[in-house]
């Protein structure tokens, strides 16, 4: 939130954590009067309850993202009561009532007691608590590291699907994200908890020797007089505040050691721990037959043995009755037109785009069968209108027995674009790089992006994505297939009367704009320069931007390769955004003698050939070089040169490096930052 001014606004809940911050400080120098260290002491105890609750109550560990900043901010308050309770104890001989009914009623007024219960605390936190939430944080951060890019392929290749939006693909990898984050923070704040049990032992004997020193030696005490009245209250104000961090530790480990899952804690065990009554009923009859034994206490045994047994009965009828309800009714599955094969072969027109797919994957488009293939072509065409601002027209999928069987052909406009064999079986797991683990599986390449994959089995898929993969069902290859195909040709589905769309969209909200360009420009010449646009990727869904472009610039130029450059200028925003190049664009930039070479080559007139060999090869392989070494690094290969050079370097990468982004200087926003990570040199 932002005041009018622009600088953020302060909110009553960051004013009190502010507040509190400031106000622990002060109680390390300012005196506290006992009543206020009795309220602070029960509110500590009051937030180690509340911090435990929301933890055991909490289906995602995202949703309590804040617990490792608590850990610290918990920390520092109870290391400032324990300095104000030292302090009150040694100058006024009393630490307050809860303190003193604390070392009273919970160890009896028994000092012993009282230490060897603390010390079983102390223990119990730092050796087992502790040291295992510090262990589960370790692996957890280590994991979600190297689980980071396989999830965000699995993102892409759910988008490139049609599965998502692109804003629910951002809020992915966003959580993604805030999920390694977490991990790392609970990494390091599992040290907090391990240095409190510590700093708790520690003041625990100094008030011990402190208590000893003044009562005897200021007070007159004897030293039984002085071990009853000190060591009383010592024990007492170390388990008033080991207690509740021993509660926060245990929340701590409950957070960390929680597997991904749809519901709270409480909900999964009860889910999980009587999820098969068979095992309740034996665990009864066991602790039933341990009571028979002679010389064993048969009350206790024969009373839970009782309760569990009871459960496990109970339990059994009510999963009989679940399973009665949930049997559905027989019934005959109707046969439809468009489950009988064609026996005639009809004359139609040529399709702009098509699957067709093999025998054995038709039952993916049956809804009838499960298939929920139709339903995803649906969601990638809007995908594709909402990334591109291209409407496509319709995607006909249907069945060819001339194919294999598990075989599937994409066609535009009735010419074979792309075709794999899935298995409709198996699961495909794709290697993000540099994994050193493997699984068991057929190798296959990901028609998609060309990545190196497995065809595994459903047993397999759980532990593949556990060491990184990225794993998809059959119908997600085939739609990121498509996907992609559509991207790569998406220049060839506009024709004019797409275009004669857009224009009459255009020229319900901007008729004087629609009048003035079609009485400068024919729809073939408009046509031309939305496809120069969408053969590089350039989304065109801003119409109202472009046609501003190309008003302005058609009374000097007809021509469609110079009208396509200044509309990418006037683009430049929307082209950095869609590629995501901001704010520093690290790009692969031309030598000062190859730019004046090429440009003096472009502007040659005459006979002859206008570019040396030499130097075009030098370009050419300059640019194959380097665009593979950006891809290599996880960077967009990205190349800048000037606006004259753009055209003649795009017509170059187009045969060597298709994917090679090509800017020029004219496209970028001023305020961006250009870092040449390789020059190309003849």
């Amino acid at each position: 939130m932002t005041n009018p001014s622009g600088a953020p606004s302060i909110r009553a809940s960051d004013v009190i954590v502010a507040g509190a911050m400031v106000a622990m400080v002060t109680l390390l120098i300012v005196p506290l009067p006992q009543f206020l260290v009795d309220l602070l002491l029960t509110f500590n105890i009051a937030t180690a309850v509340v911090i435990v609750l929301v933890s055991i109550f909490t289906n995602e560990v995202l949703q309590f993202s804040s617990l490792p900043t608590l850990l610290l901010i918990t920390t520092l308050f109870r290391i400032t009561l324990n300095v104000s309770t030292t302090r009150l104890l040694l100058t006024t001989g009393e630490a307050g009532e809860v303190i003193r009914r604390f070392g009273e009623y919970v160890i009896g007024g028994n000092t012993v007691v009282g230490l060897i219960v603390f010390l079983i605390l102390v223990i119990v936190q730092f050796i087992v608590i502790t040291k295992g939430a510090e262990r589960v944080s370790e692996v957890a951060a280590r994991f979600t590291l190297d689980a980071m890019p396989g999830k965000q392929m699995s993102i892409d290749a759910d988008l490139n699907a049609g599965l998502i939006t692109e804003a629910e693909a951002r809020a992915r990898r966003r959580e993604i994200e805030r999920e390694a984050d977490f991990y790392g923070a609970m990494d390091g704040a599992t040290k907090f908890i391990k240095g409190d049990a510590i700093a708790g032992l520690l003041i625990v004997f100094i008030n011990l020797i402190g208590g000893f020193i003044v009562g005897m030696l200021q007070q007159g005490m004897s030293f039984s007089e002085a071990w009853a009245h000190y060591s009383l209250r010592t024990v007492g104000d170390g388990l008033v505040t080991q207690i509740p961090a021993l509660l926060i530790s245990t929340a701590a480990g409950i957070l960390v050691t929680r597997a991904a899952g749809e519901s709270s804690l409480g909900i999964e065990l009860t889910r999980q721990l009587g999820g098969d009554p068979k095992l309740l009923m034996l665990a009864g009859g066991l602790l039933l037959g341990l009571g028979l034994i002679p010389g064993l206490p048969t009350l206790p045994f024969f009373l839970i043995g009782a309760v569990i047994l009871g459960t496990g009965v109970l339990g059994s009828r009510y999963q009989r009755v679940r399973e009665a309800a949930e049997v559905p009714e027989p019934e005959a599955l109707p046969i439809t037109n468009d489950m009988v094969p064609e026996t005639k072969v009809q004359l139609t027109p040529v399709d702009p785009l098509e699957v067709e797919l093999g025998y054995a994957l038709v039952p993916m488009a049956d809804p009838a069968r499960g298939g929920d293939l139709l339903d995803r072509v649906v969601a990638v065409r809007k995908q594709v209108a909402a990334s591109l601002g291209l409407v496509l027209p319709y995607i006909r999928v249907r069945d060819n027995l001339a194919l294999s069987p598990y075989q599937y052909v994409i066609k535009l406009r009735g010419i074979e674009v792309g075709s794999y064999e899935l298995q409709p079986d198996r699961y495909l797991a794709m290697d993000p790089g540099g994994l050193e683990e493997t699984v068991p599986g057929q190798p296959t390449v990901e028609p998609a992006f060309g990545l190196q994959a497995l065809w595994i089995s459903p047993a397999d898929k759980q532990r593949a994505e556990l060491i990184g993969y990225t794993v998809v069902d059959p119908a997600s290859v085939l739609v990121a297939h498509l996907t992609e195909v559509i991207k790569e040709n998406a220049h060839l589905l506009l024709g004019r009367q797409e275009v004669k769309n857009m224009v009459d969209m255009v020229k319900e909200t901007h008729p004087a704009l629609v009048e003035e360009l079609t009485r400068l420009l024919s729809l073939g010449e408009i046509q031309k320069v939305l496809q120069n646009l969408l053969a590089e990727g350039v989304p065109i869904r801003d119409l109202v931007l472009i046609f501003e472009a190309l008003a302005d610039w058609a009374p000097v130029t007809k021509d469609p390769e110079q009208l396509t450059e200044k509309v990418r200028v006037a683009l430049g925003r929307t082209i950095v955004h869609h590629f995501e190049l901001g704010p520093v664009i690290r790009a692969i930039t031309l030598a000062p003698d190859v730019e004046q070479r090429l440009q003096a080559a472009a502007e040659k007139r005459g006979p002859g050939p206008a570019l040396d060999p030499q130097l075009a090869q030098a370009v050419i392989d300059g640019i194959q070089r380097e665009a593979q070494a950006m891809a290599q690094k996880g960077l967009t290969p990205v190349l800048v040169c000037s606006p004259a050079l753009r055209p003649v370097i795009r017509r170059i990468a187009q045969h060597t490096y298709p994917k090679l982004i090509v800017l020029s200087y004219a496209e970028l926003d001023p305020k961006l930052e250009i870092e040449s990570v390789a020059v190309i040199r003849a």
